[in-house]
């Protein structure tokens, strides 16, 4: 199972690391040409603008999209949840807008607000997810199409899915618990 993650800026290889360790073979993606055999596409946290504007001199845009519609599963964490949604509240970063989600940036505050919770998210069996938010973005709103898998108590919605794409606000790359990276290569292994 050959697993891509985005590896033009942030948090790539903290997923790499997760997915190797369950056994899936994980290789950074830098051009079109290493999208091409991936059964699955990781899109990390890290700064949206910047990675956003990479993809699009890497002429990495189209290719991401045309994964997406060829039923691909990618999934997209805080930034990378950013790029993948339809609107953002900012005028930046130019998203690919694969999902129809509407996200803010920054929701949560600066660095300095950073936190972890234990979050409940539908898609997984046993306790809570331990979610780690690092100026965070947040889904302000969904499209039919999507399903919200995790809210916080607030109601403030943090992870969603729409058939094979799946968006969370959160770093799960940075936790030892490998569920959701375990969820995804089942999504990509046509287990979900």
């Amino acid at each position: 199972m050959k697993i891509g993650v985005l590896a033009l800026q942030g948090a790539f290889y903290e997923h790499i690391l997760t997915l190797t360790k369950l056994g899936a073979q994980a290789v950074e993606v830098r051009r079109p040409d290493e999208l091409l055999d991936l059964a699955g596409l990781i899109i990390p946290g890290g700064e949206s603008t910047t990675i956003s504007r990479l993809a699009a001199e890497y002429s990495l845009d189209e290719p991401i999209r045309r994964m997406a519609s060829a039923g691909k599963p990618i999934m997209g964490t805080c930034a990378g949840m950013i790029l993948l949604a339809k609107n953002v509240t900012e005028d930046r970063p130019k998203t690919w807008g694969l999902m129809d989600i509407t996200v803010r940036r920054n929701a949560f505050g600066r660095q300095v607000d950073s936190f972890e919770t234990s979050l409940a998210v539908s898609c997984l069996e046993g306790d809570g997810f331990p979610a780690i938010f690092i100026r965070a973005p947040l889904i302000e709103s969904v499209g039919a199409s999507c399903e919200v898998l995790g809210a916080l108590p607030g109601g403030q919605i943090v992870a969603v899915r729409q058939g094979k794409l799946l968006a969370l606000a959160f770093h799960p790359e940075l936790s030892t618990d490998p569920r959701l990276h375990d969820y995804f290569i089942k999504t990509a292994e046509g287990q979900r």
